[in-house]
């Protein structure tokens, strides 16, 4: 049953965090969308083996517990990333900790890694139902070795998901960002990808996710990365602390990560110089103000293989999907293209 397009303007009345809370019951009720039929075949895709029916998932920090991923396959998304997991559970900051910016279609969240714990996340995922599911792992706030965190998440995890996302990049864990220094992640993906070697014979695909206020150097250095270590991909961009002049709503100068439209252009620049700097060779996740088919299209054409939505969705409600979805599908096909992997980098050519 699908309650979401009656209860969407209701929610709006909530304070978002509960808003979301509400959301994520529905959906784990049964209240949610379900889409009716295939989508569009120029939509298809293939990465790491992976058969995607299109390339719009859900981000990180939407299903934090692994509560609905599920429903979310159901309504039409190709993908899903549950997470942020740490391998204790975790409060994370004290509320309130998002704000709406509807002047400026945006929103601002200093979660920190909220989240349940391994164990409750790996038993739901543990019984899953098809469908291409990613896990964003992290570490915890007081942790004494940040290695170890994302090493015993990863191998506890990794026989059942797709793919695994280290995140390193979120602004609302003290010192997180410091590990996209290129030697630490070095050492980082090193241990991780040891964890899973021990813990699974086939090996999830495994990404990083950074930052989009990284510097020129921060930049190359991950580029380079991605080569030795073998990455698997990277996922551009998380939220950004920066603070555009532009911004007009109330709540624009509360401390967190700033997502939504403001974050479009800054995260997409990123994601064609990351394209770029990879040479193509690794399929990038480009995330960042998706609000349309047109925006999800712009990512593609910059270098994105695969795109994900969150603040979009919460802003505008259950329809979007849909909406990207047929939107992305006629543009492709105004410009000639016969599938979305003939589109990836386009702009570069």
């Amino acid at each position: 049953m699908d309650l979401s397009r009656f209860a969407f303007p209701l929610l709006r009345h909530l304070d978002p965090e509960s808003a979301h809370a509400l959301t994520v019951w529905g959906l784990d009720h049964g209240f949610g969308p379900v889409q009716n039929g295939s989508d569009d075949a120029i939509l298809r895709c293939r990465y790491w083996g992976l058969d995607f029916p299109n390339p719009v998932g859900i981000a990180a920090g939407f299903d934090k517990n692994g509560e609905v991923f599920d429903a979310l396959l159901r309504a039409g998304f190709g993908f899903t990333e549950v997470g942020t997991v740490t391998p204790r559970p975790q409060a994370g900051n004290p509320r309130p900790r998002m704000f709406r910016l509807p002047g400026d279609a945006a929103l601002i969240n200093r979660m920190g890694f909220n989240n349940q714990g391994l164990d409750r996340v790996a038993a739901r995922l543990s019984n899953r139902h098809g469908g291409i599911v990613g896990a964003n792992i992290g570490r915890n706030k007081d942790a004494a070795d940040a290695e170890r965190d994302y090493a015993s998440a990863a191998g506890r995890l990794a026989p059942l998901v797709e793919y695994l996302v280290i995140n390193v990049s979120s602004p609302n864990t003290p010192g997180l960002r410091a590990l996209q220094d290129k030697e630490a992640l070095g050492s980082l993906i090193r241990r991780v990808r040891a964890a899973i070697r021990d813990s699974v014979v086939r090996p999830p695909a495994l990404l990083v996710k950074i930052a989009p206020d990284l510097t020129a150097e921060d930049e190359a250095g991950i580029a380079a990365l991605a080569e030795e270590t073998t990455l698997q991909g990277l996922i551009v961009s998380n939220t950004t602390v920066a603070r555009p002049g532009s911004l007009t709503s109330p709540h624009r100068d509360q401390a967190g990560g700033l997502s939504g439209a403001p974050l479009f252009a800054p995260s997409t620049e990123q994601l064609a110089r990351m394209y770029k700097a990879t040479g193509g060779r690794i399929p990038l996740v480009g995330v960042g103000g998706i609000a349309s088919g047109k925006d999800a299209y712009a990512k593609i054409r910059a270098g994105a293989s695969l795109v994900q939505l969150y603040t979009g969705l919460a802003l505008q409600g259950p329809p979007l999907l849909a909406a990207i979805k047929q939107e992305l599908a006629r543009l492709l096909r105004a410009d000639g293209f016969g599938s979305v992997a003939e589109a990836v980098g386009a702009d570069h050519a």
